[in-house]
Parts: structure tokens; sequence; C-alpha cells
């Protein structure tokens, strides 16, 4: 059995409008929110052995305030190709992953991350931003992951849901 954590960026500014969509930071409620997930999924126990990462500043940023803030102590890999993509791009990177990994997370975009996250458990659930569905798939291997798995949703965790503020 494998675990995979997707979660979709935290909220991002929208002050800059000379910045591209790529560069866009987070804003201060994005700041505020990556790092309490992050110590929401300690908490629980669920601490990623690989966190993979859209390279866009906002999924960077809430990325590595996520791994800080849970106690990951691996480097972040950063992908390009996380970027502005589609769900089957994700099933690829997943699938060529080391097997010594048992929990993975990806941050990344909407609407992809909700396509995946409907694509792996046949769920239709809304991903607003730091939002993070934990996912078990019945599978040993990565490599055995295919478009047809039926993975199973444990949770989804909000920011809104978990916290009062």
């Amino acid at each position: 059995m494998k675990t995979l954590l997707i979660m979709r960026h935290a909220k991002s500014s929208w002050n800059h409008p000379e910045l591209s969509d790529y560069e866009r930071p987070l804003n201060k409620r994005g700041k505020r929110d990556a790092p309490r997930m992050g110590e929401h999924l300690h908490q629980t126990g669920l601490v990623p052995d690989r966190i993979l990462t859209s390279s866009a500043n906002r999924a960077r940023k809430t990325a590595s305030r996520v791994a800080k803030s849970c106690g990951y102590t691996r480097k972040v890999k950063k992908l390009d190709a996380l970027y502005d993509t589609v769900p089957g791009v994700y099933f690829d990177i997943l699938h060529g992953l080391q097997e010594k990994y048992q929990s993975v997370m990806v941050v990344g975009h909407n609407p992809t991350m909700e396509q995946l996250v409907n694509r792996l458990t046949g769920e239709i659930k809304r991903m607003p931003t730091a939002a993070i569905a934990h996912i078990e798939l019945p599978i040993q291997r990565w490599n055995a992951l295919a478009l047809d798995t039926e993975g199973t949703l444990v949770n989804l965790w909000t920011p809104k849901t978990l916290f009062s503020d």
C-alpha cells in the first residue's frame, strides 16, 4: 500500500500585476496556511518520504513551508513538468518513483489537483487553496500505478475545516 498526499498550493497574491502567473507569490493567508497544514501532517503522522512540487513560485513556497513545519528533512524536488499540466503527467512522474518511498506528497495547481483526486478515487472533491487530499493506493510499487488504479480517499483537509480563524 502506498500513500499519496495531493496538495493544492496555498493562497497566492494578485497584488503584483507585473508578475507572470508562474512568478506569483503567496499572500498573507497562504504564508499562514501552508505551515499550519504541515503541522497537521506532523500531528497525524503523515510526514511524507518524498515531496514533489510544481516549480511555480507559489507552489514551491507552499511545499517549502509545509516541509519545514511537518518535519520533512529531505530536499523538496521542484519539477517544471508539474506546472500548467494534466493528471497524466503526475501519473508518469509517480510511476517512476523509487520504491523506497511509501508516502509521497505532490504540490500543484487546480484544476489538475481536483482532476487527480477524481481520477484516483472516483470522487469529485473541491480543492481550495492549501487543501490536502490523503489517498491510499492499493499498490506495492509506484511503477504499478496506472490510470485505472482505484485508490481510497481517506481524508481531505482544508485550512477552513481544520482551523477556526
